[in-house]
């Protein structure tokens, strides 16, 4: 049992930094002379980066996917603490469905965002504001990540709607 719940958390924490780093780093659209992410874009040339900002087209796109990664991000942490208060705090054979409704929610809030960017990545790299020209990349691997935390999420939140507590 103690096997189990080390997988468990240690599932739980590989969801978490799954998030935090597709959401932090600067890998979700890369060219050989760039990279973007849903903050900025650099320039691997010159070093050089740049916010972005409301001047950009489809800008609401790029903040939903900003607020639903963080809102996954958020959600996932708050479900860990929940799943270490219910740890200690449920009966025996019940089942920890409130961990399991605040993982999934983080999984539907990941899902949305990389569902928004991949929808309309095409309109958001054509923008005129950006110094040279992005929309000859592909997907980084943030943005992979991104749908990896996504399934890790799904998972985790399903195997705590499963799990009971047991003595």
């Amino acid at each position: 049992m103690l096997i189990l719940l080390a997988f468990i958390i240690v599932f739980h924490i590989t969801s978490a930094a799954l998030l935090f780093i597709s959401t932090i780093d600067n890998a979700w659209w890369v060219g050989d002379d760039f990279s973007t992410d849903v903050w900025s874009m650099c320039d691997t040339n010159t070093s050089t980066c740049m916010a972005i900002t409301d001047q950009f087209t489809e800008y609401q796109s790029i903040q939903a996917v900003q607020a639903t990664m963080i809102l996954s991000t958020l959600f996932c942490c708050v479900s860990f603490l929940v799943f270490i208060l219910q740890l200690f705090r449920l009966k025996q054979g019940e089942r920890f469905v409130l961990t399991s409704v605040i993982q999934l929610l983080s999984c539907l809030c990941v899902m949305i965002a990389a569902s928004i960017y991949t929808d309309r990545h095409e309109e958001l790299h054509k923008s005129n504001e950006y110094r040279i020209q992005v929309s000859k990349g592909r997907y980084g691997y943030s943005f992979v990540l991104a749908w990896i935390a996504f399934a890790f999420t799904l998972i985790s939140g399903v195997m705590y709607l499963v799990l009971r507590k047991r003595k």
